[in-house]
């Protein structure tokens, strides 16, 4: 099957009115745009100006009205317990009308500002569709966050409602989500008017009303058996449809926003064209609704596009055994899964020769896409191997919402080149800058920068601080985002992404990144996972340092492992990278959407202050860090 690629990409080059123009034909307006783009609105512009549309009526309203009411739209499956449920689109609207009554019943209008502070239940996604319906701007915050972090954002967003429930589930573990709100809320200057709180069976919660405390289900109740009706709000293009604080804020946390219209067009665009998807299909995005990729392709990408999404309550492991994915693909014929790397590399070192994938039925399953950490090849070729199917790698960052860089299955596939997102897509010009925003030579690194304007679905600046997010993004190379990403691009314009750009390692000199350190480690077949960070040295500057994760039920001594990795990564990146020092961990420390901390392992390895970073998955890992770089370093005695 030949690409239509270059030629979608050159159109789009030559004619971008006409392009997005089309894209947007698949959305439905209330009143279509009186202009594309307009370049003097916003801080960079603004897209599908004059237009009047609702995000909630074309997820669900407008298949309702092409005669699919009883079609499927949300499978949810918990593995925490037990529970599988499907929601036809006809459900799903009588579920997100009766929330979106009560939430205008307790005041809540178009333009204000509420909260989702909830587990992965289909209540969560119920009521991001009733705030989009009503033209409310909804910030999800991932279930569990501190205390602080949640007032934090209550503050920045002027929260006038905020949505939970009484509880999380983790593995072996019940997380009590009233008493982080209580403390928020005790901690924030804003304090909310009102609480929706969903009761688990797990742990219920004591509700106070004289405190705005409400339960969820029963007002909910009594909303869908009155069977009240709540038309959709229209919105301008422009308006916001969301708030989404950017993972391990510190200070005055950023609020990317994200509008309506644009958001739609591209999400819709991607999903037929990128991810290869039709109205029918089955898709399932292994990820949280607290994160970005869970807004853009567990929500709202599949349901404009009128493809079945999966929610998943539940780990890659653990719930109960690295097979969990495998069950559920077989179960519902899922034809798309998408995930983190970590996620695979994760299932990979629990179960290495993919035992527990042999006995499922994974026919359905057409494409596996991994984004949100550099999809390292040695984790793509286990992946592809076990599967039989494409394993494709994605570039994008919350501020994008979609991706940068990807093989666009749509288009027809192009050929894949491991360590590579593949491409740019229609929107996104990138570029390769030195430090002073000079383009580099082809194959050099260097600061991975998108040209202005940026594409439909981008964000269009930050809560409430347009001069913040000019400072932070558009200022250092004029004319540019800069996506704080450093890598390169080849002769074939395929697009490598190397490391976060303060993760490139400067040792004697010479710039190396993490990502192609990385790289190296991961090829032994040994090591399920790996980091590597640079770290202080009086003579270098820096040197690297690699953490490795060795798979189960591996027979070899640490120390014969440490010194095969240093022999690797010195025959294939050579003596200039100085690695000599290798640290064998349990488990890597993380975010809960699979980024590796490096920064903070850095710090610990320099002996600089640090804190705990609020979207850790396990703190315990970071302090297993600093036990075995005490103790445990592995230093090699050739030169």
């Amino acid at each position: 099957m030949s690409s239509r690629y270059t030629d979608i990409y050159q159109q789009w080059q030559d004619d971008p009115d006409t392009h997005w123009t089309n894209a947007a034909r698949d959305i439905t307006w209330f009143r279509p745009p009186e202009r594309i783009f307009d370049a003097d609105q916003g801080v960079y512009g603004r897209w599908f100006v004059g237009g009047l549309c609702n995000i909630c009526y074309n997820c669900v309203d407008r298949h309702i009205a092409a005669g699919r009411g009883q079609d499927p739209a949300i499978i949810f499956d918990s593995a925490m317990t037990g529970i599988s449920q499907v929601f036809s689109f006809d459900a799903v609207l009588q579920e997100v009308t009766a929330i979106a009554a009560v939430m205008r019943n307790l005041g809540i209008e178009k333009g204000d500002r509420v909260v989702i502070y909830m587990p992965m239940v289909p209540e969560a996604v119920f009521s991001m569709l009733a705030c989009a319906r009503l033209g409310a701007i909804h910030s999800v915050v991932f279930g569990g966050f501190a205390a602080q972090e949640l007032a934090s954002r209550l503050d920045s967003a002027g929260a006038k409602l905020v949505v939970t429930a009484s509880c999380g589930l983790e593995p072996g573990r019940v997380v009590a989500y009233k008493p982080l709100l209580d403390g928020a809320i005790e901690l924030a200057r804003t304090k909310p008017a009102n609480c929706l709180i969903l009761q688990r069976e797990q742990l219920s919660a004591d509700l106070d009303p004289d405190r705005g405390e409400h339960d969820f289900a029963e007002l909910a109740a009594v909303q869908r058996a009155a069977k009240t009706r709540v038309d959709c709000v229209p919105m301008a293009s422009t308006d916001p449809l969301y708030i989404l604080y950017t993972s391990g804020t510190t200070g005055k946390p950023k609020g990317v926003v994200r509008d309506t219209g644009g958001h739609m067009v591209a999400l819709h665009w991607s999903m037929r064209n990128i991810y290869g998807l039709q109205a029918g299909d089955i898709s399932w995005t292994a990820s949280d609704i607290g994160w970005v990729v869970g807004h853009s392709y567990i929500v709202y990408g599949p349901l404009l596009a009128g493809v079945v999404t999966v929610l998943f309550e539940g780990k890659p492991v653990g719930t109960p055994d690295a097979g969990t994915f495998w069950r559920v693909v077989e179960r519902y014929g899922v034809n798309v899964l998408f995930t983190a790397p970590t996620a695979i590399r994760a299932i990979r070192r629990d179960d290495p020769n993919g035992r527990l994938a042999g006995g499922r039925n994974l026919s359905s399953l057409r494409t596996l896409f991994l984004a949100g950490e550099r999809a390292d090849p040695e984790t793509l070729h286990w992946a592809a191997t076990l599967l039989g199917i494409p394993v494709i790698d994605n570039w994008w960052q919350t501020e994008t919402g979609w991706p940068i860089a990807a093989n666009p299955m749509g288009l027809g596939p192009l050929p894949v080149k491991p360590g590579s997102p593949t491409v740019p897509m229609p929107g996104f010009t990138v570029a390769v800058l030195d430090d002073s925003g000079h383009r580099t030579s082809p194959d050099a690194l260097g600061n991975l920068a998108i040209r202005l304007p940026l594409p439909p679905g981008c964000l269009t600046t930050y809560w409430e601080a347009d001069d913040l997010f000019h400072e932070a993004c558009l200022s250092e190379f004029p004319g540019y985002y800069k996506t704080a990403d450093a890598g390169r691009i080849d002769e074939d314009g395929y697009v490598f992404v190397m490391a976060r750009t303060d993760d490139i390692i400067n040792c004697a000199g010479h710039r190396l990144s993490t990502g192609a350190l990385e790289e190296v480690c991961a090829c032994h077949p040994d090591v399920a996972e790996c980091a590597v960070v640079g770290v202080a040295d009086p003579i270098k500057g820096q040197v690297p340092c690699g953490f490795l994760v060795l798979k189960s039920g591996t027979m070899r001594g640490g120390p014969d492992v440490c010194q095969d990795v240093i022999d690797l990564v010195r025959q294939r990146i050579g003596a200039v990278a100085a690695f000599r020092k290798v640290v064998i961990v349990a488990k890597l420390p993380k975010t809960r959407s699979g980024k590796i901390l490096r920064a903070t392992i850095q710090k610990i390895a320099d002996r600089q202050s640090w804190s705990m970073p609020a979207t850790i998955e396990d703190p315990a890992t970071l302090q297993a860090v600093a036990v075995a770089l005490r103790e445990d370093v592995y230093v090699s005695k050739k030169q």
